[in-house]
């Protein structure tokens, strides 16, 4: 199995802890706040605040806790969050993004990078590993919205560039500039997406081994049980008898 989505899935069905649940929201909060500080307030008119307001409801964050987040901006006490891509590489060579928002450069970039090196992967220079995926538009359903072919024909028609189907659902490809039309072409199609932003696709896989692939997935963990990380992409390639152990 490959890709970061695979480590996401096993995170879920670990299921979350109230602990857990309440830094996520920490984190979709931070999204959406500065989302309606850096464009308009209203979702219909900007796609970066449409799409973490669905990450938000995807993760059944109170309606008043997205609204809380809104007015913050609006209200010009909020903070300031410098937006930061650090890459690297982890355990098997495999590369690493990491995307934050962080009040405090020198903390954050001192903790990503202990990570990093705890890991036995090492934090590189910004561009080091970026060039090896495609900073793409992703739209995702779930499984059961639609055959695989009612998703293709669908996606063709509006403008998508490549869809993936599997038991764990659609993901809609699109580059950059379509993704705002792709989406609210398909969500007029088979309702709202859930999920709908840009992420960082890997254009090809390294297969590692289980003891890196363990490794591996400590390290993504650690990222992403960090405050101030709010994705982590990695272009792995794991053995299914290691998901399965990881699930358990």
């Amino acid at each position: 199995m490959a890709g970061h989505s695979q480590f996401k899935n096993i995170m879920h069905r670990k299921g979350r802890q109230d602990k857990v649940k309440s830094k996520l929201f920490g984190k979709l909060a931070r999204e959406i706040t500065v989302s309606a500080k850096l464009g308009l307030p209203d979702p219909a008119m900007n796609p970066r605040l449409r799409a973490a307001m669905l990450a938000a409801r995807a993760e059944n964050m109170p309606k008043d806790n997205i609204d809380r987040a809104i007015k913050k901006a609006l209200g010009g006490d909020a903070e300031n969050y410098d937006e930061i891509r650090y890459e690297g590489y982890g355990p098997g060579g495999v590369a690493v993004v990491v995307e934050v928002l962080t009040d405090n450069r020198n903390r954050t970039a001192g903790e990503v990078r202990a990570a990093f090196t705890k890991s036995g992967g090492n934090l590189a220079e910004t561009g080091a590993v970026s060039f090896m995926f495609d900073h793409v538009g992703v739209v995702e359903y779930d499984a059961g919205v639609a055959s695989a072919d009612a998703v293709l024909e669908a996606a063709i028609d509006a403008g998508a560039e490549d869809v993936v189907s599997s038991e764990g659902g659609h993901e809609i490809y699109t580059a950059q500039d379509s993704l705002r039309d792709v989406a609210k072409a398909l969500e007029a199609k088979f309702g709202e997406p859930r999920k709908a932003a840009l992420v960082w696709k890997p254009q090809n896989t390294v297969p590692v081994n289980d003891e890196q692939g363990e490794k591996l997935f400590k390290l993504i963990e650690t990222l992403t049980e960090h405050d101030d990380v709010q994705n982590v992409y990695a272009n792995f390639e794991v053995s299914d008898a290691l998901m399965q152990k990881l699930s358990a």
